[in-house]
């Protein structure tokens, strides 16, 4: 178990240092970002190699899918921002706090980083690690349960509710 939850502190510490407000201006949050999903992506790796070869299946079924899933994401998070932003008062202040990370930022490079890098890195290790393992300790619906859940309160550290609930 200890190959799981030392990892997730590890996470924990990596989202409380981008996210605080405490270590805020630290360092650049797309930096803290970036260097986060390279730890996050190669400890997932170093602990399950043989990922790749088990779950990862490029054929143009899987990227159509992908495609189709991100779409439908896009949309989902849309009518959460547009309902959120009806049902309660504090939830534009703190989208827009969100969408503030990326002001002065060169649009070009984040897409890139997030296409590229985060994005990726991210689905790495809270899915083809913590998700796939949790799985297969317990069962694949508490294991996607669980890995949601933990995934959402690691993003605690910023004190922003939409961002908790969108994670």
């Amino acid at each position: 178990m200890k190959r799981i939850i030392i990892p997730l502190l590890i996470a924990a510490f990596l989202w409380f240092f981008m996210f605080s407000p405490w270590t805020s201006g630290i360092f650049n949050f797309w930096t803290a970002m970036s260097f986060s999903a390279i730890v996050l992506m190669n400890m997932a790796f170093a602990l399950r190699p043989q990922w790749w070869i088990e779950d990862v299946k490029f054929d143009w079924k899987n990227i159509a899918g992908g495609v189709g899933l991100a779409v439908v994401l896009w949309g989902v998070f849309w009518l959460g921002d547009k309902a959120s932003a009806w049902l309660f008062d504090f939830a534009r202040p703190q989208v827009e706090l969100i969408y503030g990370m990326k002001t002065g930022e060169n649009p070009w490079l984040l897409s890139i980083l997030l296409l590229i890098l985060i994005g990726p890195a991210e689905e790495i290790f809270w899915r083809g690690y913590v998700q796939n393992a949790l799985s297969k300790r317990w069962s694949p619906n508490v294991g996607f349960i669980v890995a949601t859940l933990v995934y959402a309160l690691v993003h605690i550290w910023s004190f922003n509710f939409m961002l908790v609930m969108a994670a």
